[in-house]
């Protein structure tokens, strides 16, 4: 059975769920006063949670965290946000999914009136179902980009953009209403260049979806956090977010270069855009921010043979960044991080699943990964020679 998605405030905790029938546990996103500050998966035993077994489980769930927002709210401190949120262009960069398009843009258009525009990069596109979607809401701006990939929008969202801040939402992401605000509000400090969010799935109504999300979640905590560039390691940059939940300053090109356009979706390289930018921002001695208040939701694939794409797609863009890594920005250490995942992380779960250990991940997912992996950097390369006439960030 699927598991049930539910965002809830602590202090409004209904006195039991119901009508869960479909499902036989339940993901929940934990709020105090509307701030993120936990998760908890809870059993669902005929269609029903009880409201005491819920507050217990929540409580728990939330744990410190929780306790250090309710003695911040109670003495009236937050020293982590200082300036208030700015005009910024909102940018969807979306290629040929009309149904999760339409989608992402009602969440944005629903979004507080800060001066925001938004912008949609329709990329290489293979029918006018993106553009017509757009005709029919007002103050959206549309823009045709036809040479393929991910960070070929970006850059040309970047060039477009009206505004001192962009924040990007991919076209299957849901953004909540907190979410730009949270963004925007993070950027008082000159370094800091780039904020990331909590993404949380939009739905785990598919074992695919449920998978992706043990296996490669998007969420990376509800602590805010900030990554410095004289203190974090350019080469382990997972932790800091992604990309299909972020924002940067639109003079990111003059201060660190443009995206590098031979990584990432709509290229043979697939993924590893972000955190190939996330790298090289941290290399440039400026910070990035992971601040869980900029959530959004995130629409995981639905079948098992699209959840085989994306996992050996994520291969595939790990090695290939790396490859960029060592071979292009000559960071030895790039051959130590690449050793200690393949041995640590992947050749680990692999032996578990080769001798059946209880709850390890599908045998087809590791080999989909590894065989990405070995496609990584010979994808990197043959992306650069695509990609050569435009490159501007290498």
């Amino acid at each position: 059975m699927a598991t049930a998605v539910l965002d809830l405030e602590l202090q409004q905790l209904p006195s039991q769920i119901t009508g869960l029938d479909n499902y036989d546990r339940a993901l929940i996103l934990i709020r105090f006063r509307g701030q993120p500050v936990g998760k908890a998966l809870l059993p669902v035993v005929g269609g029903y949670i009880g409201g005491a077994e819920l507050h217990t489980a929540l409580m728990n769930a939330g744990g410190w965290l929780l306790w250090e927002h309710w003695i911040y709210t109670y003495l009236g401190w937050d020293e982590t946000r200082t300036s208030a949120p700015r005009p910024a262009t909102i940018a969807i960069c979306t290629r040929d999914r009309p149904e999760d398009f339409r989608r992402c843009l009602d969440a944005i258009i629903r979004l507080p009136d800060d001066g925001q525009e938004v912008l949609v990069v329709d990329n290489c596109p293979s029918t006018d179902a993106t553009r017509l979607i757009v005709e029919s809401y007002a103050r959206v701006r549309y823009v045709r980009e036809d040479r393929p990939g991910l960070n070929v929008a970006r850059n040309r969202a970047l060039r477009e953009a009206r505004h001192q801040i962009v924040a990007f939402a991919d076209d299957d992401t849901v953004p909540d209403s907190a979410w730009l605000r949270a963004l925007t509000s993070n950027f008082d400090h000159p370094l800091t260049l780039c904020v990331t969010g909590l993404t949380m799935p939009l739905e785990l109504e598919a074992k695919a979806q449920e998978w992706f999300e043990r296996h490669n979640p998007f969420g990376k905590g509800f602590k805010r956090t900030v990554f410095k560039g004289n203190e974090t390691s350019p080469l382990l940059v997972g932790r800091i977010g992604a990309g299909t939940n972020m924002a940067v300053r639109s003079n990111l090109p003059e201060l660190v270069g443009s995206f590098d356009e031979a990584l990432d979706a709509g290229t043979p390289t697939y993924s590893g855009g972000d955190h190939e930018m996330f790298s090289r921002i941290l290399i440039s001695g400026y910070n990035i921010i992971y601040d869980p208040m900029a959530l959004s939701w995130h629409r995981h694939r639905r079948t098992w043979e699209e959840l085989r794409r994306v996992v050996y797609g994520y291969g595939v863009g790990v090695y290939a960044l790396m490859t960029r890594r060592l071979l292009v920005d000559g960071e030895l250490g790039a051959v130590k991080v690449l050793w200690g995942w393949l041995w640590h992380k992947q050749c680990s779960a692999l032996i578990r699943s080769l001798f059946r250990y209880p709850d390890t991940t599908p045998r087809d997912l590791l080999l989909a990964e590894l065989r990405g992996c070995i496609a990584g950097p010979r994808a990197y390369f043959a992306s650069r020679k695509q990609n050569r006439p435009n490159e501007s960030h290498a």
